[in-house]
């Protein structure tokens, strides 16, 4: 079982002994990919972590971009959460329904907004539910929570910056997908898109870093698995993936092995392979 940190990543007996402190607020970011047929928001109000909150990825971001749930414009996301009553003082937990998937999309954004007391929980809905703790169909009571927002523009990354990165060699670039769609095997899920990766990437497909279970691996195991994919770890990191999700895992990862460095691609390859401008690599890295 990993170390708690309420900055990164908590157990499931850490939420559960701390499930009734009066500033902690508890987030369900489960989202599912075009095509599974599920129905996020319904399975929350079915069941969920008792007083858990309903955070919803796709509306809580940036209304204006053709490319999904990119990062929200900080007054939205600042009302959003007012609306769902967490703000300044709040103890965040947020987890998902998958294990851990978007739950670390959600952590990224709430960094992203400099509000940093947040953590995934391991193993998240999944593991709370096999281990028999109470969960509840009931809508909480919220109450109005001011949120102070200061964006840290380091942690994102746009597609001019990441094509520099490419070029110049000065970030290690890592890709969270399956191994089969950084090599250009298979064809893209979103259509009109290229098959392969980022010029210098390096593929850490993000399930490499979670157990059996659904838990993450201990922070040796994490820092061991990014070195034998050749990422090198004394440059600064660009995380990337298909749209900006599991990108957040992998910078979740780095975070629990002590690297601060780190910066997301929001586009990622929705944006990249789209471009017929920009050079694409197939093959391994």
């Amino acid at each position: 079982m990993a170390e708690d940190d309420p900055k990164t990543l908590v157990s499931t007996d850490w939420l559960a002994a701390h499930l009734k402190d009066p500033d902690l607020r508890v987030l369900d970011a489960t989202t599912f990919l075009p095509g599974t047929g599920r129905d996020a928001r319904a399975e929350y109000e079915a069941a969920h972590v008792p007083g858990a909150r309903f955070f919803d990825i796709e509306e809580i971001s940036d209304g204006r971009s053709d490319l999904p749930h990119m990062a929200p414009p900080v007054e939205k996301f600042m009302s959003r959460l007012r609306a769902m009553g967490v703000g300044d003082g709040h103890q965040v937990v947020v987890y998902d329904t998958h294990g851990l998937f978007s739950a670390a999309r959600v952590w990224w954004l709430f960094r992203l907004m400099g509000q940093e007391d947040i953590a995934v929980l391991d193993g998240g809905f999944p593991k709370w539910q096999a281990e028999g703790r109470e969960v509840e169909d009931l809508e909480p009571i919220i109450r109005d929570r001011h949120m102070t927002v200061r964006r840290q523009n380091q942690l994102v990354k746009d597609v001019t910056q990441v094509s520099a990165a490419s070029k110049l060699g000065d970030y290690a670039i890592v890709d969270a997908r399956a191994a089969a769609r950084f090599r250009g095997e298979v064809e893209e899920p979103r259509k009109g898109l290229r098959a392969g990766h980022i010029p210098g990437s390096r593929n850490v497909p993000y399930t490499e870093l979670l157990k059996d279970d659904g838990t993450m691996k201990d922070p040796a195991e994490l820092r061991a698995i990014f070195e034998a994919a050749g990422v090198d770890l004394k440059k600064p990191v660009i995380t990337t993936c298909g749209s900006g999700i599991t990108a957040a895992v992998l910078s979740l990862a780095l975070e629990r092995i002590g690297k601060r460095d780190h910066s997301l691609y929001d586009g990622s390859w929705t944006e990249w392979g789209a471009f017929p401008t920009l050079p694409v690599a197939t093959g391994e890295a």
